[in-house]
């Protein structure tokens, strides 16, 4: 968890908590520590199955669950005080709306949405940020084949991914026309992980793209209620 998600969440202890896409678990476990009740969903069985692994190892209670998110209603049935997404998640999903109603259903009465996530600004650019190659807006699919990871830009490792560039606008209106309210919005200059081409720390655990310092926002983060 780092300061971004950390200062939104506020105080979990006792809480039960929905992690939607948490990949191999390391936030929900960690959310489970600082005391909440935590049900996390991926829906890659492979990061299910090592997020079971850490969770026995962390000797934490989380619960997860594999299914895509919109399918979760078909597995799981339960209401959450929190909602909760962060870092490269929504991109890999082609429809906001779908996405925004899915989270809303599992949401309590005064339950609240929270997520952060990289700016839509970020996907415009080529992956060394010399020039913008993409729309700011959902036009089309991003079809893109890379070498390496995230983890390991050096892996020897070649993917082809399908990706969605989903506007602020986008993101909120959806939210807005499940039913919930947007309670808070901040945009930030620099990212908590070192995970884009050309990064470097201007602080501790504040990293921004060289020659784009101060003037490209890479992260944004949000809550949104549901009365």
């Amino acid at each position: 968890m780092n300061e971004i998600e950390l200062n939104l969440l506020g105080d979990v202890k006792g809480k039960t908590i929905l992690h939607l896409q948490c990949h191999f678990g390391q936030d929900s476990i960690s959310l489970a520590r600082l005391g909440a009740q935590v049900t996390a969903v991926d829906f890659s069985e492979k990061a299910i199955e090592t997020a079971i692994e850490l969770n026995k190892k962390s000797g934490t209670g989380c619960k997860f669950v594999c299914s895509d998110v919109y399918s979760l209603n078909t597995v799981l049935d339960q209401k959450f005080d929190i909602v909760f997404t962060s870092y490269g998640v929504i991109g890999w999903l082609p429809d906001m709306q779908k996405w925004a109603d899915i989270i809303s259903s599992f949401l309590k009465p005064g339950g609240v949405f929270v997520m952060a996530e990289f700016h839509p600004a970020v996907w415009m650019f080529d992956n060394d940020f010399k020039y913008v190659q993409y729309s700011y807006f959902k036009s089309a699919p991003i079809i893109e084949t890379d070498e390496g990871t995230y983890a390991d830009k050096q892996a020897k490792i070649t993917t082809t991914s399908v990706t969605w560039n989903h506007s602020l606008s986008e993101v909120m209106s959806s939210l807005l026309n499940s039913g919930l309210r947007i309670e808070s919005f901040n945009e930030f200059d620099y990212s908590p992980y070192n995970c884009l081409n050309n990064m470097v720390e201007v602080s501790k655990n504040h990293f921004m793209i060289k020659g784009m310092e101060n003037k490209l926002p890479l992260v944004y983060a949000l809550s949104a209620s549901k009365q």
